[in-house]
């Protein structure tokens, strides 16, 4: 059986009104696709990445995998947003410039009602603002080399770890993900490089 990803149709989309349109007639019946993107050297009419991601959020969709077709193509996987994924920042900020424009759609509206209500809407707002964990701080503080380098992690390398250690499914899975983190940042490496 193809990956869900290879199942999708690939579509181009010459500026940000086309890509609208084909989410108003597709974003009910669409389970996701493939918005081809010329790069800007190309010369190519196209719809641009941060254009394409307001006109998904106004839909209740959302952006993701990101593939290469050639030197001057890219292609991004975008899908209707699933039940309590995460809001990020900027996004945030898109859907209230959208909102105070209009153009946002019911069905992208209910997103966000129901993301307030599951906790989803803020769930990052923490990570956002590089605020430490109580059992990420007290491990942390067990070693002065691990809390020191740590420390010294450029804002987007911790905030990649605390959501890694946040997004933990399970509490044993979280502790370990703690404690990959200390034994790392003691060596001064990020634990999620490879």
């Amino acid at each position: 059986m193809p990956k869900f990803e290879e199942q999708l149709e690939s579509i181009y989309a010459s500026d940000r009104h086309q890509w609208r349109e084909w989410l108003a007639k597709n974003h009910l019946t669409y389970p996701g696709v493939w918005l081809v993107y010329y790069k800007v050297k190309s010369g190519q009419p196209s719809v641009r990445y941060s254009e394409a991601v307001q006109e998904a959020l106004c839909f209740g969709w959302i952006d993701s995998k990101v593939k290469t077709l050639d030197e001057t193509r890219y292609q991004q996987i975008f899908t209707p947003r699933k039940p309590k994924s995460v809001w990020s920042k900027l996004n945030k900020q898109y859907i209230e410039e959208l909102i105070a424009q209009n153009l946002m759609t019911e069905v992208g509206l209910a997103k966000i009602a129901d993301a307030k209500k599951d906790g989803s809407w803020n769930s990052l707002d923490a990570i956002e603002a590089l605020t430490i964990p109580i059992d990420l701080q007290q491990a942390l503080e067990t070693s002065s080399s691990a809390n020191l380098n740590f420390a010294a992690f450029s804002n987007s390398a911790k905030k990649n770890i605390l959501f890694w250690i946040q997004s933990a499914k399970r509490p044993e899975t979280r502790l370990k993900r703690v404690e990959q983190t200390v034994t790392s940042a003691a060596q001064n490496r990020n634990p999620l490089s490879r």
